[in-house]
């Protein structure tokens, strides 16, 4: 699938619904929502409800950095769409909570330029390129509650002979 194929499909709610479904039960269940992504930035919605909440009447931890690793992954999985194949995968999770989380949070990355550059010489290298890409989750009020880094390792897949 190319990128453009991709993006479509990612910013259309029913088909991203599926894909959580199918490939993210816990943030499906949760009711993360993509509200939109492109080569440079994404942005996912983590709601405040029974389902995302822990017993002090805040959203989760885990939910959070839920949230905050879609929204980081998102960049990556578009970035890899039109090259070779590439494996990705999380390696370390760092959070911040800045302030009690009792109402949606929108966690956003910008950081669609550096993933895309790291991507590149992961293919260049054939060897892991490593990226920390931090995801910013802001209440409705735009006051920022948390901040979620992710970092993740990109590497050329190779062939077995």
């Amino acid at each position: 699938m190319n990128k453009a194929a991709f993006l479509h499909r990612i910013n259309s709610p029913f088909k991203m619904w599926l894909y959580l479904l199918w490939k993210l039960p816990s943030a499906w269940f949760m009711g993360i929502r993509v509200l939109s992504c492109d080569s440079e930035q994404a942005s996912v919605l983590l709601p405040y409800s029974w389902r995302s909440q822990n017993p002090f009447r805040s959203i989760y931890f885990a939910a959070q950095c839920a949230a905050g690793e879609l929204s980081t992954g998102l960049l990556g999985l578009a970035a890899i769409q039109d090259c070779p194949p590439v494996s990705m995968l999380v390696i370390r999770v760092e959070a911040e909570f800045k302030k009690k989380a009792a109402a949606p949070l929108t966690f956003t990355c910008t950081a669609g330029s550096q993933v895309t550059d790291t991507i590149r010489q992961a293919l260049e290298t054939s060897s892991a390129q490593t990226i920390r890409m931090e995801s910013t989750g802001r209440l409705p009020d735009g006051t920022e509650a948390a901040k979620i880094w992710i970092t993740w390792s990109f590497k050329r897949k190779t062939q077995a002979s």
